[in-house]
């Protein structure tokens, strides 16, 4: 039996506690997840909730990271658990959820993410099979354990409610979006993802996902932040985002050009 190919990848290292770290794709062409796919990340995340990747440009991108032998993660927008269950379908080895705040949101995502007993995802794995390496029987009875949900935590009703979400079955992590949580723990008052109250934030997600037996994954925008995050406990950071790579790259060469 396969071990679950490039969709298996991810619980593989997550498992292993290698540290993933992951790229950020808002831009809607499989081109740029698979740019960055080959480089030395271990995963590629694609923004369906902020940037401008739609399900088919998803479909497109995940396969074409998986052709560079990583696993790659969708953020949904939020409450769309159907979508979710479609991303899983075509080969997604992790879906976000954003905004999830209580064990009830948390429920009724992983339904959609999971199959009976533990939920109620209906069958069609279109690419997910064959990604996996896993066909039928072989696909249903491993695609739980790989097919990972992930509730992503940004709100004080999210931190109020941790031991629940986390021991809502179907869950396998968490993700913190640090400045989504600035914001609710500032009461809008302003955004500060290093202020000492996310920062508390983040080390009781980490306490409470590992006393639970699970992962906790976060949100950083640049690799000093990923290479803190990961020193703290976080067993799935992001480092860089296509834009921000991009404008990087352009600035510096275009200092160095003038």
């Amino acid at each position: 039996m396969s071990d679950g190919g490039v969709i298996g990848e991810l619980a593989r290292g997550l498992a292993a506690r290698r540290g993933v770290i992951s790229a950020w794709v808002t831009v809607n062409d499989a081109a740029v997840a698979d740019a960055l796919a080959r480089e030395p990340f271990d995963a590629v995340t694609l923004d369906l909730q902020h940037g401008d990747v739609d399900f088919v440009g998803a479909t497109r991108a995940i396969v074409a990271v998986a052709l560079a032998g990583k696993p790659t993660i969708v953020r949904v927008p939020v409450g769309d658990f159907a979508l979710a269950s479609r991303l899983a379908d075509a080969g997604a080895a992790a879906v976000i959820a954003p905004m999830i705040d209580d064990a009830e949101s948390a429920r009724r995502f992983a339904e959609f993410m999971k199959f009976p007993p533990l939920g109620r995802r209906s069958w069609g794995p279109r690419a997910a099979a064959a990604l996996s390496g896993l066909a039928g029987a072989d696909y249903l009875n491993g695609a739980d354990a790989m097919t990972l949900a992930i509730a992503m935590i940004e709100t004080r009703e999210a931190l109020d409610a941790l031991d629940a979400i986390l021991a809502t079955p179907g869950i396998d992590g968490l993700f913190v979006g640090p400045y989504d949580l600035s914001v609710a723990l500032h009461r809008g008052a302003f955004i500060d993802p290093d202020s000492a109250e996310v920062d508390a934030a983040l080390t009781r997600v980490v306490a409470r996902a590992a006393a639970h037996g699970k992962f906790a994954g976060v949100f950083c925008p640049d690799g000093a932040r990923a290479k803190r995050a990961l020193a703290r406990g976080f067993a799935f950071c992001t480092a860089a985002n296509d834009l921000d790579l991009m404008r990087a790259g352009a600035r510096r060469e275009l200092a160095a050009a003038r």
